[in-house]
């Protein structure tokens, strides 16, 4: 029977992933993953060169879902711009109500990475932050805002400030009030239409 070597590489990303969102990549060992995963190191290192590629791997499989999981808030309220943004800190807010919630996974890790800014990691990260900033510009821009780029990267900051402040107070409220930053940010935004 041959083996399949993408249902291997899978299990071991989604092992990684509990791991090190739940733990930080630090604390966690090539080991643990294995073991998590149901795999042998060498199996593991078969599919991944090294710890680092492992955990670039990690954030890269949570960048789609988490986009997802923004645009599918965004497209079911109701409401104008600023409506629909704030739905985006609510679904963050009532996500970070659960047990298990660790805060967001690509700043925890370019927190832990930071002395390292080339890694393959932060650049994951960087390029998570920047589809999220340039899909929210889309937005902006469809709303009819004068500086679309602007209003997204400021919008950006908050929901980045609403994460280290939720995570550090271990308070939901604090995303929550962020999201009233931000329908405040785009009721005061000039508009070109």
């Amino acid at each position: 029977m041959a083996r399949d070597g993408t249902a291997t590489k899978s299990r071991i990303i989604k092992a990684a992933s509990r791991l090190f969102y739940a733990d930080g990549i630090r604390a966690v060992s090539v080991d643990a993953v294995a073991e998590k995963a149901g795999v042998t190191k060498k199996t593991l290192y078969y599919h991944f060169r090294s710890k680092d590629d492992l955990v670039t791997a990690y954030l890269q499989a949570r960048d789609q879902p988490n986009l997802d999981a923004f645009r599918r808030w965004f497209d079911e309220a109701d409401g104008g711009l600023g409506d629909k943004v704030f739905a985006i800190f609510d679904g963050v807010a009532r996500a970070a109500r659960r047990p298990s919630w660790r805060g967001c996974g690509f700043l925890r890790t370019a927190g832990e990475l930071a002395n390292q800014p080339g890694h393959p990691a932060i650049k994951a990260g960087v390029a998570h932050k920047k589809r999220f900033e340039a899909w929210l510009a889309g937005e902006c821009s469809e709303a009819g805002l004068t500086a679309p780029e602007v209003a997204a990267r400021r919008l950006v900051i908050l929901m980045d400030g609403a994460f280290a402040g939720s995570l550090i107070h271990r308070d939901p409220d604090y995303i929550i009030e962020a999201g009233h930053a931000a329908r405040l940010l785009i009721a005061t935004t000039g508009r070109s239409r």
